[in-house]
């Protein structure tokens, strides 16, 4: 991993998203960077161009001159730190900004359904972030100096679409030294599947995704559940789990193999740290 891209509103949800990458920033001797989105309100763009143009530089001005004081933290010491300060229309530019710096991951800062204070960012921004966002997501819920990355769940339904997220977040686990546990959650009704259908369905998915070796068969958890969310919550909790990780299909959710708005729910309600991985 070589460089980091945090999203801040200067919020203290913002400072817990830059205090976790700086934890991994120095495991993976990493760089990061740190982008503002000015979000200048549409009256700004009614205006003459002189005008617009002369607010603009006052607004990105004044969102340096907060970069000096948010950024003189102990925690960033010895990290290389870029600074970028950007307007934005549409939340897929956080993506053109990630390619533009060739960031490995984007983190984030969230306290729940409201995505990030709303200041800036306000509603579901973070999900529309991680489900415009062909990097991996970070959403960090809480403080970040503490930050681990040991004992991670990756919940899937083992389908052959999810290779590519599965791979990816493999490649970032293994070198980030943690203990992935692969979760199947089995449901009641239609979606019920017995022992032998499971195991059959991730031998041939584990088969496919790396390349016939099947070491990670033993390491596959099958946990029975009303739903998704509680299952992953559930088992997350009992392992006691730092990071969930769950695949994304862009424009279709949040998280493909989930029904409904149970992605989301995972991603809002989690008082765990969330990692998605487009597929």
């Amino acid at each position: 991993m070589n460089k980091i891209l945090v999203p801040v509103d200067f919020s203290e949800y913002s400072e817990y998203a830059l205090q976790a990458a700086a934890v991994i920033a120095k495991q993976q001797k990493a760089e990061i960077v740190v982008l503002h989105m000015l979000g200048l309100s549409e009256a700004v763009f009614t205006k003459d161009e002189s005008q617009e143009v002369a607010e603009a530089v006052y607004y990105m001005k004044l969102a340096e001159k907060r970069f000096d004081t948010f950024l003189d933290k102990e925690y960033l010491k010895g990290i290389k730190v870029h600074e970028t300060v950007q307007n934005y229309k549409i939340f897929s530019e956080i993506n053109q900004a990630a390619h533009e710096h060739d960031v490995d991951l984007i983190v984030m800062g969230s306290h729940g359904v409201s995505g990030f204070t709303e200041e800036v960012f306000i509603g579901s921004n973070t999900e529309k972030v991680v489900r415009t966002s062909d990097i991996p997501v970070l959403v960090i819920k809480g403080s970040g100096v503490n930050f681990k990355m040991e004992e991670v769940v990756f919940a899937c339904d083992f389908k052959i679409e999810n290779v590519r997220p599965y791979r990816n977040a493999m490649n970032l686990f293994n070198a980030m030294g943690a203990n992935v546990h692969l979760l199947y959650v089995n449901l009641p009704g239609e979606r019920f599947r017995s022992s032998e259908q499971m195991e059959e369905m991730v031998k041939d998915f584990l088969f496919k995704a790396d390349s016939g070796n099947l070491d990670m068969h033993d390491k596959v958890v099958y946990y029975s559940d009303y739903s998704v969310e509680s299952g992953v919550f559930n088992y997350s909790n009992k392992i006691g789990a730092n990071i969930i990780a769950i695949p994304t299909h862009g424009r279709r959710g949040l998280a493909h193999f989930f029904n409904g708005s149970i992605g989301e729910d995972i991603a809002n309600h989690a008082n765990k740290p969330v990692m998605t991985f487009k597929i």
